[in-house]
């Protein structure tokens, strides 16, 4: 059984979970915790879940069934960023392992990943490879966004040509690869390179904020790494799908914030007009159809919400 932290000497990792009502889930991803971390011998970790201010009962679940984390319960949702923040400025271990709510951890995981990490000390972080929920693969890391290869990929042109994504279904579940920005859904990162550049963005609120640390490691010389040989499985968007439409438009101002941190406000208002060019037609096509279809409405207005607010972001 691995031993719970006591003073925070020794430890090997401490793991982060945000939650907001994602109660069900959440408690998948503690038994995960639970079987693959703590019932190891190998791993020395803490646990913390910082919960958004949740209304379904999962800060009560934790308390009642999972003791021995570090819960932290906040009045209000302060977002993925700052939830995240507040767990890591406790935080004792040599790793830290950002964790969606909405994921279960195989066995080894973590273990595959913090032996990578050991043996190669210029990484600065690594991710596993990401099953989504019936097993397939989902796209777990990605090449650092631009608004060029943002453009192609809304385009749909990303079948001709890929840009704004890797082949990873071609890649194979043995070897290693060098990336540029590793999914926030399970983030296992080097505590001295976090050290380096320094925690998440807390004017994210929620998206981006990982791109954004990805971005910060590559500019300090560290590697990113993703590692197929660790599974961690991913129901995507548990939180996010609450609140679908607000989400979706939120994603794309924390895009535009990313670019205007990272290249001004000439790179912002340049990513802003690419994707005004990509949905309007979008949301033309959408918006006709919707009249056959209910099940478009939502999404036509969304698009148009998209557009509308994109001119202020």
């Amino acid at each position: 059984m691995a031993r719970w932290n006591e003073g925070g000497k020794g430890l090997d990792l401490s793991v982060v979970v945000v939650n907001w009502n994602t109660r069900d889930l959440l408690e998948r991803c503690m038994q995960s915790l639970k079987q693959t971390v703590f019932e190891s011998e190998d791993t020395d970790a803490e646990v913390f879940v910082v919960d958004n201010a949740s209304t379904d009962g999962s800060a009560m679940m934790i308390r009642e069934r999972y003791p021995w984390a570090n819960l932290i319960e906040n009045t209000e949702n302060v977002g993925f960023a700052s939830a995240n923040n507040q767990a890591l400025r406790q935080a004792k271990g040599r790793y830290v392992v950002l964790l969606n709510s909405d994921t279960e951890v195989f066995p080894g995981a973590f273990e595959t990943l913090k032996a990578f990490m050991d043996s190669s000390p210029k990484a600065g972080a690594c991710g596993p490879r990401l099953l989504n929920e019936d097993g397939s693969l989902q796209s777990s890391c990605h090449p650092m966004q631009t608004p060029e290869r943002e453009f192609w990929r809304l385009m749909f042109l990303e079948h001709l040509w890929r840009r704004a994504t890797y082949p990873q279904d071609r890649w194979g579940n043995q070897e290693p690869r060098r990336v540029e920005v590793i999914k926030g859904a399970c983030l296992f990162l080097r505590r001295e390179a976090l050290g380096d550049v320094g925690p998440l963005d807390e004017l994210y609120f929620m998206y981006t904020e990982e791109m954004d640390l990805c971005y910060r490691l590559l500019q300090a010389g560290w590697e990113l790494w993703w590692v197929p040989q660790a599974v961690v499985k991913h129901y995507d968007g548990a939180s996010s799908k609450q609140v679908a439409e607000s989400m979706y438009v939120q994603l794309y101002r924390s895009k535009v914030q990313f670019h205007r941190k990272f290249g001004g406000e000439r790179r912002a208002r340049w990513y802003k007009f690419l994707i005004g060019l990509a949905y309007t037609p979008r949301w033309w096509v959408v918006a006709a159809l919707s009249a056959f279809s209910d099940r478009l409405v939502a999404r036509a207005r969304t698009y148009r919400r998209l557009l509308s607010e994109l001119p202020r972001m």
